[in-house]
């Protein structure tokens, strides 16, 4: 599983968790607190009607009194309210008063006067001196019938004389409890979807980072030119540039260690033969043996310089990761500036060069360093004249595949011995030439290199009727 989904997993776990627990709490503490809400407010009503009607109740006029009359048809009273969103067309509260013994005298729905309440919680504790409340089930088997009853005492001189209970039906609060709870639900839910949607967007901001890091990081491991993509100055672009830096020091110290190795053990040989010449001549000799000698030192110095002045700028090359001045170049021209560089070549062996660009558009372009392609396939048409028999014809031409635009050069010489198929883009490697000249073997690497930098490939193969085809493959 990848990192990003791991996180958006283990992100969205943690906020359901979370969110469950917090909408439990909450959906679960609105009845209670509702409840409380509605005994705190018969609290206050039981309070008030116990002051107005103490006065009947001590003088014993409960039956005839004009406030219990007006108490008995309250109740009956049309209403049409929107409360909220939650329609009311009833009034629901219950009004009754008993004696000091707990018989009630009064009732505002006239069904229970002159029956015992004196064993009720709200009655007892309330004639008792203390806070009265019940909860009562109007069906026993029905939660949601239970009636809350909230009792005053009924004052006279200091002395209880009776007790005040006024009742309210709990079921009449469960549409604005149900109403507050899918409110909850509700907009939790968008919370959620939109924590959702936030975290998918983190996740894959994420993944997109770590999987740009994951490219460069196997791109480096395959040898491959790639420059560290750019990841802004968070966490993961410092991790990035460490990457980077600790790549850039690995890498020189194996890539110095190396190319020592190497330049040394090029350098043996013209160095063993100039100081062999050099001692030769500190002996008398003929004229023209000094002079071959001579010649032979410079020559060999000449060499020594032409493998370091290639060396460098294979390396400065190497170490290259992307083109530094890439710009459109025309490749009907290109080809005949590489053609004009290798004449004097040309007319020495007395080789004839064809450029055949007529499967592109005259002003067709890619987009590339224009010096290093001219050099790139000046080194091939360079290997190919030293291979070419005297006389014969080197064909280049440029050919369009798909997205790709592909340069060959082909000649008519001995070919790649089989043994050497596998080496022959090694450094320093190369082939002995039928005029016995010493390649610095760095034509080839430089052009593999050029061919990295344009995200394109270089290869040399075989002709089937004899000759050789080096080909540039360079992306349109």
């Amino acid at each position: 599983m990848k990192i990003g989904l791991r996180i958006l997993l283990g992100y969205f776990l943690i906020l359901g968790l979370t969110a469950w627990l917090v909408l439990n709490v909450v959906v679960e503490e609105i009845k209670p607190g509702v409840r409380a809400t509605l005994e705190d407010t018969l609290i206050d009503t039981a309070q008030m009607l116990a002051t107005l009607v103490a006065e009947d109740v001590a003088n014993g006029n409960t039956s005839d009194s004009t406030l219990m009359k007006r108490l008995q048809n309250y109740a009956q009273r049309s209403i049409d309210v929107n409360i909220s969103g939650v329609r009311k067309n009833s009034l629901d509260y219950r009004v009754y008063i008993t004696n000091d013994k707990g018989i009630v005298v009064f009732d505002s729905d006239g069904r229970d006067v002159g029956k015992d309440y004196s064993r009720w919680n709200d009655v007892y504790r309330t004639l008792q001196g203390q806070y009265g409340a019940r909860s009562t089930r109007a069906d026993p088997d029905s939660d949601a019938s239970s009636v809350m009853h909230v009792a005053a005492p009924i004052m006279d001189h200091g002395h209880i004389i009776g007790s005040l209970t006024v009742a309210k039906a709990i079921s009449t609060i469960n549409p604005f409890v149900q109403r507050s709870q899918r409110k909850i639900l509700q907009r939790s839910a968008w919370m959620l979807l939109g924590s959702l949607l936030i975290g998918i967007a983190f996740s894959w901001w994420l993944n997109q980072a770590l999987r740009k890091l994951q490219r460069y990081a196997s791109s480096v491991e395959k040898g491959e030119k790639a420059s560290l993509p750019a990841l802004g100055n968070n966490e993961i672009g410092m991790l990035g540039r460490a990457l980077e830096s600790m790549r850039d020091r690995l890498e020189g110290k194996q890539y110095v260690e190396q190319l020592m190795h190497t330049l040394a053990h090029e350098l043996k040989s013209p160095i063993a033969s100039i100081q062999g010449s050099a001692e030769l001549m500190r002996e008398d000799m003929p004229a023209a043996d000094r002079q071959r000698f001579l010649q032979n030192i410079l020559e060999q110095n000449q060499r020594q310089k032409q493998l370091i002045d290639k060396l460098l700028a294979l390396v400065k090359l190497e170490k290259q990761q992307s083109l530094e001045h890439a710009e459109t170049i025309q490749v009907p021209t290109l080809l005949q500036q590489c053609a004009q560089d290798v004449q004097a070549g040309l007319q020495i062996k007395k080789l004839a060069l064809e450029i055949d660009t007529s499967a592109i558009a005259t002003n067709h372009g890619i987009m590339g360093d224009a010096l290093l392609l001219r050099q790139a396939i000046g080194n091939l048409l360079d290997n190919a004249i030293d291979f070419a028999p005297a006389g014969s014809t080197i064909r280049m031409c440029a050919l369009v595949h798909g997205q790709q635009l592909q340069i060959s050069i082909q000649d008519q010489g001995p070919g790649i011995p089989d043994y050497a198929q596998d080496k022959i883009f090694d450094r320093f490697y190369s082939l002995p030439r039928p005029t016995a000249a010493k390649s610095t073997g760095l034509g080839l690497p430089f052009v593999r290199e050029v061919a990295l930098l344009h995200q394109g490939s270089a290869s040399v193969n075989n002709l089937t009727g004899g000759g050789t085809c080096a080909c540039l493959n360079l992306p349109l």
